[in-house]
């Protein structure tokens, strides 16, 4: 179930929604897209990428025709993968981008962390949802100790994901995945 939880800078809650319209209209305030999307065809846990693009292929579009995005690819982490840990302290400290991030959470569930003002959008996002962060948002990724997910990424260059790590340390003061998936 996706979920979003707002705080203040120093981490005080002040609002949680849970129903995925309310949250996609709370993060258009912010210029950030949130949608749920399904298959337009049934996917097999075992379905190639090239499968994966296809059964989303008029989202995909849609979202290229509405933001110039000129690749996409889809990519997946597992409790197994030997840099997991390495990855995650990569992620989760706050940076920006200066493309778009945007993840279709295929499979399994992440948690992106905004920071567009003066709170902090935490969203707990899980198979179905997509998210679109626009580009220069500060913002953060915690995929937990025991990632699992397969996702769809697009971007509008050709670098693709590139972080510019602001240094704040403002995610030490903000719930980890494990506390927000309980």
């Amino acid at each position: 179930m996706s979920l979003l939880r707002i705080y203040d800078e120093k981490g005080r809650l002040l609002k949680e929604l849970t129903d995925p319209e309310e949250i996609a209209k709370e993060l258009e305030k912010l210029g950030v897209l949130f949608e749920r999307w399904q298959a337009n065809r049934p996917l097999s846990k075992d379905a190639t990428d090239e499968e994966v693009i296809k059964a989303y292929e008029d989202e995909i579009k849609r979202l290229i025709e509405r933001y110039g995005f000129k690749s996409y690819d889809v990519v997946s982490l597992t409790p197994d993968h030997p840099k997991k840990k390495e990855l995650r302290e990569k992620f989760i400290k706050e940076h920006t981008h200066s493309d778009f991030e945007v993840r279709y959470f295929v499979e399994g569930d992440g948690v992106f962390y905004l920071h567009p003002d003066d709170k902090v959008y935490v969203l707990h996002c899980t198979a179905g949802d997509l998210i679109s962060v626009p580009p220069n948002t500060k913002h953060w990724f915690d995929m937990g100790e025991n990632p699992s997910f397969r996702c769809i990424r697009l971007f509008t260059t050709p670098e693709g994901w590139k972080a510019e790590f602001t240094g704040s340390g403002i995610e030490e003061r903000f719930p980890k995945y494990e506390e927000i998936v309980r």
